[in-house]
């Protein structure tokens, strides 16, 4: 079972992760966070498998919070979720820490092939 926590701060955009993800029996969603401090209190709360991290946040943005999570747990595996293809923010998350990025238009499928990837190592 691999466990997962969305960061988030578009309620849709959460709602609509969980359904996917909730729809495959070999992943669970632990956590939501609407904002990068959340997503980094629940992190340590919780210790997902793998977070799903969206980079423009309130708060605390998510390369903020992907460089806060990495320095308390070095091992955490975060996936960047962005609308733009070649990001700098993007660039800079993986620079912090992040495994990989996804665009919020992937498919389902391409969702799913990167949380079985990065949870495989």
């Amino acid at each position: 079972m691999t466990t997962l926590l969305i960061a988030d701060d578009q309620a849709l955009v959460r709602v609509g992760l969980r359904k996917i993800l909730e729809s495959e029996p070999e992943t669970a969603v632990v956590g939501e966070a609407g904002d990068g401090a959340q997503a980094v209190r629940l992190f340590a709360e919780l210790r997902p498998d793998i977070t799903l991290m969206d980079l423009q946040m309130p708060v605390m943005n998510g390369v903020d919070a992907i460089a806060a999570i990495r320095h308390d747990f070095p091992k955490a595996r975060i996936i960047v979720l962005t609308t733009y293809a070649g990001d700098a923010q993007a660039m800079r998350a993986l620079k912090a820490g992040a495994v990989g990025y996804l665009l919020k238009n992937s498919v389902r499928k391409e969702l799913l092939d990167a949380i079985r990837a990065v949870h495989a190592g």
